[in-house]
């Protein structure tokens, strides 16, 4: 099954996938909650799932399909190549995480190694999770003070946002330079973006 609010994505990967002798695409959905009622009905062995989408994105879908067959198998298919979202996605469940740029090279392996009941990481994504797998975690009160920065938001209105002290907020800027090893705003939501922690709105 192939999930993706782009219908342009969805035939490509049809496309690619129709000459497999050991391949079918049994159904499409369009955003997480079509897939998991989707997912219901046909019981697919892989389900390809882009993150972000409309009504439901995918790392809900995935936990919410997981709660109900812990047996299935997913291939993330995403734009974004930060570690953090590719981490989010494998703890929900996720065998796989590609690149979008990448398919065309990966995805036929990766369908492959998922079902026979392999993980599949491009080595750029893995050798990222690795690079920092013994960073400090931002909190999620960090995350939202973050984006909100990430938003043009100066302190005062993040304080008045999260319903906190201005100190607040200037405590949890100072943790997150820390344990992003930065020293302003500006390098701390670059480095947030690339790393897929948070997102431009």
């Amino acid at each position: 099954m192939t999930v993706d609010d782009h219908p342009a994505l969805r035939d490509g990967v049809a496309t690619m996938l129709e000459h497999e002798p050991d391949m079918t695409v049994v159904a499409e959905a369009e955003n997480g909650a079509e897939a998991v009622a989707t997912f219901a009905e046909v019981r697919p062995d892989v389900t390809l799932m882009d993150l972000q989408m409309p009504v439901m994105n995918g790392l809900e879908a995935i936990t919410r399909i997981r709660a109900t067959c812990s047996t299935a198998r997913f291939i993330v298919l995403t734009t974004y190549a930060g570690d953090v979202q590719a981490v989010q996605a494998l703890k929900a469940g996720a065998a796989s995480y590609l690149l979008k740029s990448t398919l065309r090279r990966e995805l036929l392996d990766a369908i492959r190694a998922v079902h026979a009941g392999r993980r599949y990481l491009a080595p750029g994504i893995a050798q990222d999770i690795a690079l920092h797998s013994a960073d400090d975690v931002l909190t999620q009160r960090e995350l939202s003070v973050l984006q909100l920065v990430a938003d043009g938001k100066p302190n005062k209105v993040i304080a008045w946002e999260l319903s906190i002290s201005d100190d607040t907020v200037k405590a949890h800027l100072r943790s997150i330079f820390a344990k992003l090893d930065v020293n302003d705003r500006t390098h701390a939501v670059t480095v947030a973006l690339r790393r897929g922690a948070i997102q431009l709105r």
